[in-house]
This record gives structure tokens, C-alpha cells and sequence, in this order.
């Protein structure tokens, strides 16, 4: 069911291309959330009149942070059993 907005015209249909797993994993998360991606995309959009810009501050991301956080995310990490160990591994 359609919602009127302030002007008593109906709700508007926007359609937008993305990378299926990028919609696939947008859902799950905001599902997590109680939402659903309709409701997602229409808070951006609300958040951005209201800040008058982007919700968010875009950035470029140092490769090595990028890296990093991809090693994490894949189970990549070195572990320790020592401050020791791990000063040692630093200083190397």
C-alpha cells in the first residue's frame, strides 16, 4: 500500500543498479536492524536534507588500513601469547 506524502501524491518508485551480494548483504544487515532496504535508502535520503550534504564523510581509505581490515575479516590475524612476543614482532 501506497503512503501520500504532504502533497497527497502518492509514494515514487526509484529504481537503482547495484551489485547483487551488495544487496544481498544490505538487507541482511539492515534486516538485523528491524528495516528493511526501502527504509534504509529513504533514512539516507531524509539524513542528507537534513544535514544538507552526505550523512557521511567520504574518504579514500589507506591501502594498508584496507588490507589490514581484510585480513581481519578473513581470519587473518597473527596471535600472541606474550606482550614479549608481540613487541618482538613489532620491532622486526
Amino acid at each position: 500500500m501506497q503512503q501520500l506524502n504532504k502533497s497527497g501524491d502518492k509514494d515514487k518508485r526509484i529504481s537503482i543498479r547495484v551489485d547483487p551480494d551488495l544487496k544481498v548483504e544490505s538487507q541482511e544487515l539492515f534486516k538485523s536492524m528491524g528495516m528493511d532496504l526501502s527504509t534504509a535508502i529513504t533514512m539516507f535520503l531524509k539524513q542528507s536534507l537534513t544535514d544538507n550534504a552526505l550523512p557521511f564523510k567520504p574518504r579514500a581509505e589507506n591501502p594498508e588500513s584496507v588490507l589490514a581490515r581484510k585480513e581481519v575479516e578473513n581470519g587473518n590475524l597473527k596471535r600472541f601469547d606474550t606482550i614479549e612476543e608481540l613487541w618482538n614482532d613489532l620491532n622486526d
